[in-house]
């Protein structure tokens, strides 16, 4: 899902001898990127009597959901009463996310835009799924007084910030929100704000991410969709812009030399322990089952936490290593003292700085 790697942010680097770079803010297409920005991260004036424009607004919102390495796995189908979401499978990554446990959370995510969009502009949206594994999902629509929720407010303001936060604890007040807004059907969400605790996570953290980077398939699927420019940012509309993740942008030849010089298993979790460690606390969301349509409502449980979260200037960001390496999932859920359920996602949070945002691609290329 939702996930949460760049390369190595550089201050200096030599190449084979003859090539220094000593400034890491080599952007490109700073105005085009600006303008994509600008577009996306916004919300709309769309008048609830123009039905097809509604509809395809709300599309447009759903899109603005968070999914794994920004790979945007859905796709939509609007008929006259409902709107259908199913899975791109074309945006799969098995090497991270071989079960696409990530993709259907994802999917939930958008569900989730969805409904609070819809809601905000007179409709009622209601899930049911169109199959019986719970791959493919209908939003029922019907109207009802408009509402709109600070989870609505709140979407073009929602971000997954991959950087270092404040380190400063979160008013219980502001837990109970987030606990609350993290909560669902067959979903708990398990909140650890001390320091040992959080300690323990990052070991998990650290195994995760070591046994990841010595495998060549999910280093290589990582890279695929990471954006290194903002050229290849609004070009592609999809993906990990390095900017969002507190890296430089570079010419993608340059990134891409760059990425396989200096990210390694050392630096990144060097970086993972500084970023937990300026954390006000660390979030879990746990299944009750395992399948498709639980993911999914792992997925808009996850995307209400975010909201409420970005509504109370909160940033949040996965740390998912834990949960993605199999062997290390039943030993997580055994430290967390939930064995025989799933650990769905791994999420730290605190106050910190907004990054660039990420990008979408249009909402012509998620209709079918």
């Amino acid at each position: 899902m939702v996930t949460r790697r760049g390369f190595l942010a550089c201050t200096s680097a030599t190449v084979g001898g003859l090539l220094t770079v000593s400034s890491c803010s080599l952007p490109g297409g700073s105005n085009s990127y600006d303008n994509a920005v600008s577009s996306t991260w916004r919300h709309s004036g769309a008048d609830a009597g123009d039905k097809p424009a509604l509809l395809r607004e709300l599309v447009r919102y759903a899109t603005l959901a968070p999914s794994s390495h920004n790979t945007q796995c859905w796709k939509f189908s609007i008929e006259d009463r409902s709107i259908s979401i199913l899975p791109d499978l074309s945006r799969r990554c098995p090497a991270v996310d071989p079960d696409d446990h990530h993709l259907f959370v994802s999917l939930g995510c958008a569900t989730e835009n969805l409904i609070q969009a819809a809601l905000a502009n007179g409709l009622n949206g209601t899930v049911v799924f169109d199959d019986p594994a719970g791959k493919t999902l209908r939003v029922l629509l019907e109207p009802t007084r408009a509402v709109a929720t600070r989870l609505f407010d709140a979407i073009p303001d929602r971000q997954s910030t991959r950087g270092e936060y404040d380190g400063k604890p979160i008013s219980p007040s502001e837990l109970a929100l987030l606990e609350r807004a993290g909560t669902g059907e067959g979903v708990r969400i398990i909140l650890l704000t001390g320091r040992a605790p959080m300690e323990k996570v990052l070991e998990y953290v650290v195994r995760g991410n070591t046994a990841q980077m010595n495998d060549r398939a999910f280093v290589q699927e990582l890279k695929a969709w990471i954006r290194f420019s903002a050229n290849d940012a609004v070009r592609t509309g999809d993906g990990l812009y390095a900017a969002s993740s507190g890296n430089p942008s570079l010419p993608a030849w340059l990134g891409s030399l760059l990425f396989g010089l200096f990210f390694t298993a050392d630096s990144e979790n060097d970086k993972y322990a500084e970023q937990v460690r300026s954390s006000a606390g660390i979030a879990v969301f746990v299944s009750e089952a395992d399948n498709p349509a639980q993911w999914i409502e792992v997925g808009r449980c996850y995307e209400r936490f975010a909201l409420q979260s970005a509504a109370l200037g909160i940033r949040n960001a996965m740390l998912n290593q834990p949960v993605e390496v199999s062997a290390l999932r039943p030993q997580f859920a055994n430290f967390l003292g939930v064995d025989g359920r799933r650990p769905d996602l791994v999420v730290r949070f605190g106050r910190g700085t907004k990054l660039p945002p990420s990008l979408r691609r249009p909402v012509e290329a998620v209709l079918i």
